[in-house]
């Protein structure tokens, strides 16, 4: 059951995820730098200390007790983390829904869920998995072949998104990806995809606050909420920063008055925008308070993401003029993923 529970939580973050930029289409007249700061200000910065408020009651203290030394990597982590945040966004932006996800996911499924066992191996802690726990147990074998299936089906995918490339014309592209740049578009996706997975190094590096959490009596599921507010500090500065240079580069300060513009509407889908990409971590907090914070926990969360942005892929028309070759190496890709899923919940139940 605890295993069936961890699924579904890590589905209700991956699908937060993968929905998060569609809010963000709904945005008129604004650059994009203008948009993805104030949906960041909702994402880091005002609810995070409001679910952790909700579900942590005291958990400034916990914060304000922890090491110097814990904030600081959990701080550091974060500011990576937030440099693929950013290129993430521009990821999507330059590739669409589909691609953009497949390959920012891909290089964060791989990075993020076997860098942390490896660590474990040089720095053995009591209760975490090791490299060693994947490669020489049953149920450690499962979850890698799960990890590889979903590789499989990510790279599956990138295929699919490459036949797209081949086979549209430029006007079909823009129609279905307003600003479609394969070269630059991939630089930053996969950029992307290797600094997102320090988020799963800054849940580590701040485990102690969400433990202290539990030697609290705080309710488990919610314990690693204390952490974001600290992790998701350093996303907000380096995005802060980024895209006030933009602001100054682009002229753009002026968005956020225009009354060319349709303000209220703008201010309320960034919002929502920022908020729901928030509700991928809250949710994976719980995910990840029933399966635990290894290999399976991230590649789950990755696997989710990416089918529920594919289908949104599907959805916008993304795919609309593609042959049907392609068509069918976008559904076979997303299949392999929908079987890693399954696969590693088997190796968690063996666990």
């Amino acid at each position: 059951m605890q295993v069936l529970l961890g699924i579904f939580f890590h589905f209700i973050g991956g699908a937060a995820s993968g929905s998060f930029y569609i809010p963000f289409k709904k945005v008129k007249g604004w650059h994009w730098e203008s948009y993805w700061i104030i949906g960041g200000l909702f994402s880091w910065l005002i609810v995070p200390p409001l679910a952790a408020w909700l579900t942590l009651p005291g958990f400034g203290a916990i914060i304000s007790n922890t090491s110097s030394t814990v904030i600081f990597f959990t701080l550091l982590f974060g500011v990576l983390w937030g440099i693929g945040g950013h290129t993430y966004g521009l990821g999507v932006r330059y590739l669409g829904m589909s691609l953009g996800n497949s390959v920012v996911l891909g290089f964060c499924s791989a990075f993020g869920a076997l860098v942390p066992s490896v660590y474990y191996d040089i720095v053995p802690t009591s209760g975490k998995t090791t490299f060693n726990d994947l490669l020489f147990t049953p149920w450690g074998r499962v979850i890698l072949l799960g990890v590889l299936i979903c590789l499989a089906g990510i790279y599956v995918c990138g295929r699919a998104g490459m036949r797209k490339e081949k086979e549209l014309s430029d006007t079909d592209k823009k129609k279905s990806v307003a600003e479609f740049n394969l070269v630059k578009g991939l630089v930053v996706a996969i950029t992307s995809g290797i600094l997102s997975s320090c988020f799963n190094f800054g849940i580590e590096a701040g485990k102690p606050m969400a433990e202290a959490a539990v030697a609290q009596g705080l309710n488990p599921l919610y314990q690693n909420n204390v952490t974001y507010v600290v992790l998701l500090w350093g996303g907000l500065a380096t995005n802060l920063v980024w895209c006030v240079i933009l602001n100054f580069k682009n002229k753009s300060f002026g968005d956020y008055t225009s009354k060319a513009s349709p303000l209220l509407g703008n201010y309320l889908f960034s919002a929502l925008a920022g908020t729901t990409w928030f509700l991928q971590f809250f949710f994976y907090g719980m995910g990840e308070s029933k399966l635990g914070n290894g290999a399976s926990s991230w590649i789950l969360h990755m696997a989710f993401i990416i089918i529920i942005a594919n289908i949104w892929g599907i959805v916008l028309k993304e795919w609309k003029n593609v042959s049907g070759k392609t068509r069918v190496t976008i559904f076979a890709g997303i299949s392999l993923i929908i079987l890693s899923v399954l696969v590693l919940g088997y190796g968690n139940s063996i666990k």
